[in-house]
């Protein structure tokens, strides 16, 4: 993918092609921020033009097609296996990294999740990051900045990469096939990450939402069992529980700007049942829920049990 591709991320993308066009590539650069901006297709776009020679690759040479098919010998991708990435992992890139290349230049590796690397799996890292053999390019990745080792972080150049505007989020949607309404939502509720959008933009992920929300606004102190249940089911798959409580204070904010008069409704598909909320709850009502569900979405995050997170969250929106 050339660099020409990437949405929304003009300032890193700049930033690499002035080093590309000096020769004054850094050895090791940490690409960060929010999931779905583009940090990996930007470091894959960065391997294929040094891998091709140019400021941007051509997409078209035999290398470029390599680097399209995720096939390049001299390219490694490294994640996390299960919940970190792990010292043996680090070990078998450094084996990797000490070779010549097959074909291009320099060899060049790719660590998605650099927050994930445990504590001996960051220390094994230091040395290479410090010292690439082969004059090797080091990407990493990650959208949790703050769970990176500092010690990682001052060994690397960083980049920031912005969360994407909503106006080029609802347009690449509409120029891939999810038009309209849906295409405007999901644009609105993804929090500038345009993977999030995508996956809300499905017919199914709307119409989850939809129905979660309607389940949630039924759920009474007096009938303990729908509650149980509903915490239940919601705890088995975690990723998919923390973005339904995002969009729980996506439409929490709703409710709000709907009481105060205000504009910038984005789940303007669901007024009816944003009326009925405003009806019933007061401001400060409101306001609390929205710290309940914060309070839970940073319970899930430090791996508190799910299920009992989500009980008391479910008891607590369940007071009228």
């Amino acid at each position: 993918m050339p660099f020409s591709r990437i949405i929304g991320q003009d300032g890193p993308i700049s930033i690499l092609r002035r080093a590309l066009a000096t020769g004054r590539l850094a050895h090791a650069y940490l690409f960060e921020g929010i999931e779905g901006v583009g940090k990996k297709a930007t470091a894959l776009a960065l391997i294929e033009a040094v891998f091709c020679g140019r400021e941007d690759g051509c997409g078209t040479c035999p290398s470029c097609r390599k680097m399209a098919a995720r096939q390049h010998p001299d390219l490694h991708l490294l994640e996390p296996d299960g919940a970190f990435i792990k010292i043996d992992q680090i070990r078998d890139l450094q084996k990797e990294l000490a070779y010549r290349p097959f074909e291009a230049p320099k060899k060049a590796c790719i660590i998605d999740g650099a927050e994930r690397l445990n504590q001996a799996a960051g220390n094994a890292l230091l040395k290479t990051l410090e010292e690439p053999p082969g004059n090797a390019l080091i990407i990493l990745v990650t959208a949790q900045v703050s769970g990176v080792l500092p010690t990682i972080l001052s060994r690397c150049q960083r980049l920031h990469f912005q969360s994407l505007p909503e106006e080029a989020i609802a347009a690449y949607l509409t120029e891939n096939g999810i038009d309209g309404e849906p295409a405007r939502i999901a644009a609105s509720l993804a929090g500038g990450s345009m993977k999030k959008a995508l996956e809300i933009g499905k017919d199914t992920a709307l119409g989850d939402r939809k129905q979660f929300l309607e389940r949630l606004s039924g759920l009474s102190l007096l009938e303990i069992t729908p509650l149980f249940s509903a915490a239940e089911e919601l705890a088995a798959d975690k990723e998919k529980a923390m973005e339904l409580l995002e969009l729980l204070t996506s439409f929490l904010r709703d409710v709000l700007l709907l009481k105060g008069g205000g504009d910038g409704i984005v789940n303007a598909d669901l007024m009816p049942l944003l009326e009925r909320e405003a009806g019933r709850l007061s401001q400060t009502r409101v306001m609390e829920r929205i710290g309940h569900v914060g309070e839970a979405r940073q319970a899930l995050l430090r791996n508190v049990n799910a299920r009992l997170t989500l009980e008391v969250l479910f008891m607590r929106l369940a007071k009228s």
